[in-house]
């Protein structure tokens, strides 16, 4: 998104993607009043003990009335990253087709900072910075493999090919867009996993900008979120 057509409210992440909450039916208060719906009893407005409500349902996982409500997020990120997001079942995804509209040209190219190597056994990888030289050489074979497959696609499709079998030669660093329906049981799933060290780095600064989204919506759910350890109920 670029100039005017950037929402107020968008959170740039890596070099063309963004996150925006595009719409919401959640609060603080539809936790309270979800949990207390068993004594027949319904707020307009939260009060002091509320709070203290919130956090005992969080820590004793009792998850059910974090459900009753909805974030509407509007994404644009690398398919490699849709492709750990969308693996979030418990929630609603539309993308953006490239069967019907033209792919974008627009690919993810990490900075110098973030290329790097791996290092251990599965499952107990760290990660670790490499020399400027292999960092330059590493941007600059990915920015061509990127040049390259869009310039194919681009051939392709001039010369008549289906946009559903062009885009075949594009690589998972091309960008994509999605929306993303979720409630606050699941979302909190997510950050639980996506915005904790063990995650992808480019899926976490996503993530990052999820949860600044969330807490500014449901500050009391998110700081009990936070208070028990960022373990989901």
């Amino acid at each position: 998104m670029a100039g005017a057509d950037v929402p107020e409210g968008t959170i740039d992440v890596l070099d063309h993607g963004f996150v925006r909450l595009d719409d919401a039916m959640a609060s603080d208060l539809s936790v309270v009043n979800a949990a207390r719906v068993s004594f027949a009893r319904n707020k307009q407005e939260l009060e002091a003990e509320d709070e203290g409500l919130i956090g005992f349902l969080l820590r004793n996982r009792h998850g059910t009335p974090f459900e009753h409500n909805a974030f509407r997020f509007h994404v644009r990120c690398p398919i490699f990253v849709m492709r750990e997001w969308i693996r979030h079942r418990w929630s609603s995804f539309n993308e953006f087709s490239m069967r019907y509209s033209r792919a974008s040209d627009e690919f993810y190219l990490p900075a110098a900072e973030d290329v790097r190597q791996q290092v251990g056994k599965p499952g107990a990888y760290s990660f670790e910075p490499v020399e400027p030289g292999l960092a330059e050489s590493a941007r600059m074979e990915i920015e061509t493999v990127c040049e390259n497959a869009y310039a194919a696609y681009h051939r392709l499709v001039e010369a008549g090919v289906a946009r559903e079998l062009a885009r075949t030669v594009l690589p998972v660093a091309a960008y994509t867009e999605f929306f993303w329906t979720v409630n606050a049981r699941s979302l909190m799933n997510f950050l639980s996993l996506r915005n904790a060290e063990t995650a992808q780095r480019e899926i976490r600064r996503y993530a990052e900008a999820v949860e600044s989204l969330f807490a500014e919506r449901m500050p009391i759910t998110h700081a009990a979120f936070v208070a028990a350890g960022r373990t989901p109920p």
